[in-house]
């Protein structure tokens, strides 16, 4: 069980697993990243930016010189990426121990895709939606294998509008972001659900930081906002490594079952070591889960376990 004081340290040994980790170069995913190779893991750190992915390789081979490492890229707002991806991927790797979808963005102006849809959903969801598809299989042939999406407690704030899913109406850049969180959680709720009725023994799990210190706060907001939040970060966040500690949690240890979420055990799961946590009600709307299922398939032209 997930306890009040668990740490990577208390993770069991990696050796011989193939895990990839979108968003690896900043954050959680670099912390992430770093964890897993201390404990011997090989990490494919799915980036976007190869520059600061470059950086990120520099920096855990300087704390972890034996660290097992690849840099690949892969950009989540475009499609045709995340197929290039899958491919190669697939190409160079006969398993996939665990797939770790951290990448984020939030609260963002808004944007598009290069498919059209709205940036936030479009990558927190569609991607992840779209490479789990296109890596099912490998990952499914791999004993006790994974998958660990990232959501967010703002998935409480969230709401699935299959009439406004790309946000064209009433755009909210905190409602788009929440939104991508819910859905993050109905994904990762159904997919479970879809493995145990194919009789698959790899299992889907989901995360969330609290609050924690990222680059995700900033950037994307006025002066007077960037100016708050990263003063709210100095008093009130935990560190990115103590925020990764769920997803670690959820991606390594083995009393994991199947649809289990993590969070920190702290007050209003802001802050803490990680332990089980729940979502709410809308995230388990088996109705709602389905219906998103079959639109992001129709939206992503990526179809995989279908339910019987």
């Amino acid at each position: 069980m997930a306890g009040q004081k668990w740490t990577s340290n208390n993770m069991p040994d990696q050796s011989g697993k193939v895990v990839v980790v979108t968003g690896a170069n900043s954050g959680l995913g670099y912390e992430t990243s770093l964890a897993l190779v201390q404990k011997g893991a090989h990490v494919v750190l799915a980036c976007r930016n190869m520059e600061k992915g470059e950086t990120a390789v520099a920096q855990i081979r300087q704390q972890v010189p034996p660290a097992s490492l690849e840099l690949t890229t892969l950009d989540l707002a475009d499609l045709a990426s995340i197929r290039q991806f899958a491919a190669e991927f697939q190409a160079n790797h006969d398993r996939l121990d665990v797939l770790i979808n951290n990448a984020g963005i939030m609260a963002i102006p808004y944007r598009q895709t290069a498919d059209g849809f709205e940036m936030q959903f479009g990558v927190n969801h569609l991607g992840h939606f779209a490479l789990t598809g296109q890596l099912i299989d490998l990952i499914m042939q791999t004993d006790e294998s994974r998958v660990v999406t990232v959501s967010s407690n703002l998935h409480k704030q969230g709401k699935i509008d299959f009439d406004n899913l790309n946000s064209e109406q009433d755009y909210s850049k905190w409602g788009a972001y929440n939104n991508s969180k819910l859905a993050n959680l109905l994904f990762t709720y159904e997919l479970q659900r879809r493995l145990a009725a194919a009789g698959s023994k790899t299992i889907s799990a989901a995360a969330h930081p609290g609050y924690s210190a990222t680059n995700l706060q900033q950037g994307n907001s006025s002066w007077l906002q960037n100016m708050v939040l990263g003063l709210a970060n100095k008093i009130m966040a935990q560190s990115a490594a103590m925020g990764a500690l769920p997803t670690l949690y959820a991606a390594t240890m083995p009393d994991v079952p199947g649809g289990d979420y993590y969070g920190p055990g702290g007050r209003g799961e802001m802050r803490g070591h990680p332990v089980k946590v729940q979502s709410n009600g809308a995230s388990h709307d088996e109705a709602t889960a389905v219906k998103l299922w079959q639109v992001s398939e129709e939206l992503t032209g990526v179809t995989y376990l279908d339910s019987k």
